[in-house]
């Protein structure tokens, strides 16, 4: 297990796909261009690691200036393109040009509370040691989702907690969305992490982000996504 999430750091990771007998010809050929910023996928299919093929062809382009919102029935590939950019998944054909990795944050529906503290869940993957803001800036990012309160309530940013257990849904999810204030990534990729959150709240997290010069990649099914924020 810890040799697969070496790899997957490294972005070398290949699992083997169980892939069934009418796909046995997919081979791993596309190809992964760092670009300038933009996000361009020419022909690139949407294949799981089991190897069934949601989509055959996407091609599109997203540039930073662009705030994009996708919306569909389940199964139809969304969350899937956003591994894809990511890197969490790879891609058999076609070719791919994206930023680095590392100015792209995924925030999926149910964000991972690590075991910590609140600082930690903030700064999240960064350890304490690789921090860059110090306290007073933490908290204008806890402001930024609505979270001031939980640290008076919690007994500080050093107080740890079963954070997974004690806190609500809508508060993990604002947890969630505050490590992209800490990291201020090029691109968001926002799989449905608001669904816990309530409308008002939601619209003054994405216009902040927004003031910030982030571009939003959003999977939603709210209505009020789409006429408020894109």
């Amino acid at each position: 297990m810890l040799d697969v999430f070496d790899q997957c750091a490294h972005e070398q990771y290949q699992r083997i796909p169980m892939i069934k007998e009418e796909n046995l010809s997919i081979e791993m050929k596309g190809q992964i261009i760092e670009s300038n910023g933009d996000i361009i996928a020419e022909n690139v299919p949407i294949i799981t690691p089991n190897g069934d093929i949601i989509v055959e062809s996407l091609s599109l382009k997203i540039t930073p200036a662009m705030h994009v919102l996708i919306t569909g029935p389940n199964g139809c590939g969304k969350s899937s393109f956003f591994r894809i950019i990511r890197g969490l998944w790879p891609i058999y054909s076609g070719c791919l040009h994206r930023p680095n990795p590392s100015t792209i944050v995924l925030i999926p529906q149910r964000p991972y509370m690590c075991p910590g503290t609140l600082r930690d869940q903030i700064i999240y993957p960064h350890t304490v040691d690789e921090a860059f803001v110090d306290d007073t800036q933490l908290m204008e990012i806890l402001n930024n989702v609505e979270l001031q309160y939980i640290v008076q309530r919690e007994g500080g940013l050093n107080a740890e907690r079963d954070w997974k257990d004690i806190l609500s849904g809508g508060e993990k999810q604002r947890l969630g969305l505050a490590r992209i204030f800490y990291h201020r990534p090029r691109y968001a990729l926002l799989d449905e992490c608001t669904s816990a959150v309530s409308i008002d709240v939601e619209g003054k997290i994405y216009e902040r982000a927004k003031k910030l010069g982030i571009s939003l990649l959003t999977i939603t099914h709210r209505p009020s996504l789409w006429l408020v924020n894109f």
